[in-house]
């Protein structure tokens, strides 16, 4: 283990877990998967990957499947921007590698929300970036369960994301437990300033989050490495969102198999 390695100051409940769960990420945007950096969408190119030699979203989800992941986070950037939905293509992944899906599609409505589970997707991401409304959150958990719905609370450099302004003033903190009081059973803390940037994960904020919270918490951006991962698993982190450390084999799928600390891919 490296110097670079975190420890919680204080132990949780979940902390001696013996898995974290790996989720490989597909972000797509015109139509093919691409590699996200920064949140700066206008810049992202088509992904060149390790594990395939293809951009196609359906082909990189069944090299996930071979691979052993069970489950795939996907980004549709289209829905996201307004520029259109890939739902043939959500079928498609849905249909072929048997994934279980789950998908943020800037939803923000329940019949947005339905149309995503009617082609195979497992759970509804739903996202503080595009969300109108708390409103709309709690009745989305309330019509739909909190078993379907999974908030995302978007951060850039620490701060949340929203296009309703009321969210975006909110305290990182106090947003996070107004969303567990809404019924919220698992939370994804991403921080879009540091996507593909191997960074590193903002482990302070996220003790202070699973130190406050009683609901899962998963964490997306800046992962660099395996290191990384153990000192998500001692912080008490519940799932890790994998894109670029994997496509770069800074991670590889031979490590989450083989490598400390104990991976579940699914």
């Amino acid at each position: 283990m490296t110097e670079r390695l975190y420890l919680p100051r204080k132990l949780t409940g979940r902390i001696g877990e013996r898995y974290v769960k790996v989720i490989p990420v597909i972000d797509i945007l015109n139509g093919v998967a691409v590699h996200a950096v920064k949140g700066k969408r206008s810049e992202y190119q088509p992904l060149k990957s390790v594990l395939c030699n293809s951009a196609a979203p359906l082909t990189v989800a069944c090299k996930f499947r071979s691979c052993g992941f069970g489950d795939l986070y996907i980004a549709d950037l289209d829905a996201i921007t307004g520029k259109g939905e890939n739902l043939e293509v959500l079928q498609k992944i849905a249909d072929k590698t048997g994934l279980a899906l789950m998908v943020d599609a800037g939803i923000s409505d329940i019949d947005g929300a339905q149309r995503l589970l009617r082609c195979g997707v497992a759970r509804v991401i739903v996202g503080t970036e595009t969300l109108p409304s708390l409103n709309c959150l709690k009745e989305m958990i309330q019509r739909l369960g909190n078993e379907k719905i999974v908030v995302s609370l978007d951060l850039k450099n620490g701060k949340v994301l929203s296009k309703s302004p009321s969210i975006a003033s909110m305290d990182v903190f106090k947003l996070a437990r107004r969303l567990e009081k809404m019924g919220a059973c698992e939370l994804i803390v991403l921080d879009l300033a540091r996507v593909g940037s191997g960074e590193g994960v903002d482990m302070a904020l996220l003790e202070k989050l699973i130190l406050e919270l009683k609901i899962k918490v998963d964490v997306g951006g800046g992962v660099r490495d395996i290191d990384d991962l153990a000192a998500l698993k001692l912080l008490g982190v519940h799932g890790v969102l994998l894109a670029t450390a994997l496509h770069s084999g800074k991670i590889s799928v031979d490590q989450l198999h083989h490598v400390r600390p104990s991976c579940n891919l699914g």
